[in-house]
Order: C-alpha cells, then structure tokens, then sequence
C-alpha cells in the first residue's frame, strides 16, 4: 500500500486566468477532461519527485486546494479515517476511467482525498 499523496485541485473562480498563470509561472500544461469545468495538470516531466493534479471550477466560496492519497482499498480507508478521528465529508464515489473517491477533514478540519484507482469504473 502507497498512501502517498498523489494528486492535487485547485479549485478556483477563474480556471482559465489560473491556468494560465500557472503555465506562464512554472510551465504547466493543462487538458480538459471530457467536457467538464476540470482540466488535468502536468506539472513536470515525469522523471523528477512530484505529483501532477488539476484546475477545477470553484463549486462553493471558500472550498479548499485539495490534496488526495493513494489508497489500496477505500473502504477500509474510510473505517480507518473514522477511527482515527477524522470525518467524511463526501462520501466514496465514482470517478469513470479513474477509480473510486472520497473526501474527508482531519481532526484540524483540513480537507482531502483518498483514492482507489481502478480504470474500469465505467
């Protein structure tokens, strides 16, 4: 089991503008995914530490940048997120071609996600 973080979202007010400064600033480039207001980041070649993660429209005022952790098997992620004090806040979902999601505060009320990949979610 990984449970290494391997993904971010910047959730913001203007995608576009922020996509582009992030271009300009450190390089990235960006790919809508389907038709959604979501965009992909590559924020580096691949061959250096790092993660890679996304732009997406803001969906409420105040929604937090988003980092989310690899994880082997969701619900047992869940039961062990609960245990250890933390609470779900939008529970397992499904993310076609990409895996199962969730999202959750720590006991400080900081917000992530945890992951399960799995290409055939449909």
């Amino acid at each position: 089991m990984s449970n290494r973080v391997m993904h971010f979202e910047i959730p913001s007010d203007n995608p576009e503008a922020n996509m582009k400064f992030f271009s300009e600033a450190f390089g990235w480039t960006f790919k809508q995914l389907g038709d959604r207001p979501y965009w992909l980041a590559v924020s580096g070649d691949g061959n250096t530490p790092g993660i890679n993660g996304a732009i997406m429209k803001k969906r409420a005022v105040g929604q937090p940048l988003v980092n989310s952790i690899l994880v082997d098997d969701i619900d047992d992620a869940v039961k062990n997120i609960e245990k250890a004090g933390g609470r779900i806040h939008i529970p397992k979902m499904y993310a076609p071609g990409y895996g199962c999601i969730a999202f959750f505060a720590d006991p400080d009320g900081n917000m992530h996600g945890i992951m399960q990949p799995d290409e055939n979610i449909k």
